[in-house]
Protein backbone atom coordinates (compact mmCIF):
# COMPACT_ATOMS: atom_id res chain seq x y z
CA UNK A 1 0.00 0.00 0.00
CA UNK A 2 1.37 3.42 -0.97
CA UNK A 3 1.25 6.34 1.45
CA UNK A 4 1.08 8.96 -1.32
CA UNK A 5 -1.98 11.17 -0.96
CA UNK A 6 -3.72 11.28 -4.38
CA UNK A 7 -4.71 14.92 -3.74
CA UNK A 8 -1.05 16.00 -4.02
CA UNK A 9 -0.78 15.38 -7.76
CA UNK A 10 -0.95 18.10 -10.45
CA UNK A 11 -4.55 18.30 -11.65
CA UNK A 12 -6.22 20.46 -14.27
CA UNK A 13 -9.90 20.73 -15.13
CA UNK A 14 -11.00 22.41 -18.33
CA UNK A 15 -13.99 22.49 -20.63
CA UNK A 16 -13.84 20.10 -23.58
CA UNK A 17 -15.97 21.34 -26.49
CA UNK A 18 -15.45 18.00 -28.26
CA UNK A 19 -16.92 16.08 -25.32
CA UNK A 20 -19.33 18.82 -24.19
CA UNK A 21 -18.12 18.16 -20.63
CA UNK A 22 -15.35 19.12 -18.26
CA UNK A 23 -12.26 16.96 -18.52
CA UNK A 24 -9.95 16.48 -15.56
CA UNK A 25 -6.35 15.45 -16.22
CA UNK A 26 -3.32 14.78 -14.03
CA UNK A 27 0.27 15.45 -15.16
CA UNK A 28 1.84 12.52 -13.30
CA UNK A 29 -0.55 10.03 -14.97
CA UNK A 30 -0.89 11.31 -18.56
CA UNK A 31 -3.06 8.39 -19.70
CA UNK A 32 -5.79 9.15 -17.14
CA UNK A 33 -8.68 11.57 -17.53
CA UNK A 34 -12.20 11.93 -16.19
CA UNK A 35 -15.23 13.55 -17.82
CA UNK A 36 -18.20 15.12 -16.04
CA UNK A 37 -20.78 17.85 -16.61
CA UNK A 38 -19.63 19.57 -13.40
CA UNK A 39 -16.06 20.84 -12.82
CA UNK A 40 -15.92 19.76 -9.20
CA UNK A 41 -17.27 16.30 -9.99
CA UNK A 42 -14.71 15.88 -12.76
CA UNK A 43 -11.89 16.66 -10.34
CA UNK A 44 -13.33 14.48 -7.57
CA UNK A 45 -13.81 11.59 -10.01
CA UNK A 46 -10.23 11.79 -11.21
CA UNK A 47 -8.81 12.01 -7.68
CA UNK A 48 -10.70 8.81 -6.81
CA UNK A 49 -9.48 7.15 -10.01
CA UNK A 50 -5.88 8.14 -9.20
CA UNK A 51 -6.31 6.71 -5.68
CA UNK A 52 -7.48 3.42 -7.22
CA UNK A 53 -4.54 3.37 -9.65
CA UNK A 54 -2.07 4.09 -6.84
CA UNK A 55 -3.52 1.20 -4.83
CA UNK A 56 -3.32 -1.14 -7.84
CA UNK A 57 0.29 -0.15 -8.56
CA UNK A 58 1.29 -0.60 -4.93
CA UNK A 59 -0.52 -3.96 -4.66
CA UNK A 60 1.28 -5.27 -7.73
CA UNK A 61 4.67 -3.98 -6.53
CA UNK A 62 4.95 -1.40 -9.30
CA UNK A 63 6.46 2.03 -8.74
CA UNK A 64 4.01 4.78 -7.85
CA UNK A 65 5.07 8.12 -9.37
CA UNK A 66 5.84 10.88 -6.90
CA UNK A 67 3.86 14.10 -7.25
CA UNK A 68 5.93 16.77 -9.05
CA UNK A 69 5.78 18.98 -5.94
CA UNK A 70 7.44 16.24 -3.85
CA UNK A 71 10.26 15.42 -6.28
CA UNK A 72 13.80 16.70 -5.80
CA UNK A 73 15.21 18.93 -8.51
CA UNK A 74 18.85 19.91 -9.00
CA UNK A 75 18.20 23.22 -10.74
CA UNK A 76 20.48 22.15 -13.59
CA UNK A 77 19.14 21.91 -17.13
CA UNK A 78 21.28 20.99 -20.12
CA UNK A 79 19.99 22.28 -23.45
CA UNK A 80 21.39 21.70 -26.92
CA UNK A 81 20.62 24.26 -29.57
CA UNK A 82 21.92 25.45 -32.90
CA UNK A 83 25.01 27.64 -33.19
CA UNK A 84 22.81 30.47 -34.48
CA UNK A 85 20.50 30.39 -31.46
CA UNK A 86 23.50 30.13 -29.12
CA UNK A 87 25.06 33.20 -30.75
CA UNK A 88 21.83 35.19 -30.53
CA UNK A 89 21.36 34.31 -26.85
CA UNK A 90 24.94 35.30 -26.02
CA UNK A 91 24.41 38.64 -27.75
CA UNK A 92 21.08 39.23 -25.97
CA UNK A 93 22.71 38.42 -22.62
CA UNK A 94 25.53 40.87 -23.33
CA UNK A 95 23.03 43.57 -24.29
CA UNK A 96 21.26 43.01 -20.96
CA UNK A 97 24.53 42.93 -18.99
CA UNK A 98 23.97 39.44 -17.59
CA UNK A 99 25.61 36.07 -18.10
CA UNK A 100 24.25 33.63 -20.66
CA UNK A 101 23.13 31.41 -17.80
CA UNK A 102 21.22 34.27 -16.13
CA UNK A 103 19.66 35.26 -19.46
CA UNK A 104 18.56 31.69 -20.22
CA UNK A 105 17.10 31.31 -16.72
CA UNK A 106 15.18 34.58 -17.11
CA UNK A 107 13.86 33.54 -20.51
CA UNK A 108 12.81 30.10 -19.23
CA UNK A 109 11.13 31.60 -16.18
CA UNK A 110 9.07 33.97 -18.34
CA UNK A 111 8.00 31.27 -20.82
Amino acid sequence: MSDIDPRRYSYRVQWSPDDDEYVATVLEFPSLSYLEQDQTEALQGLVKLVADVIADLADSGEKVPLPFAERTYSGTIYVRTSAEVHRRLVMEAAENHVSLNQWAAQRLASA
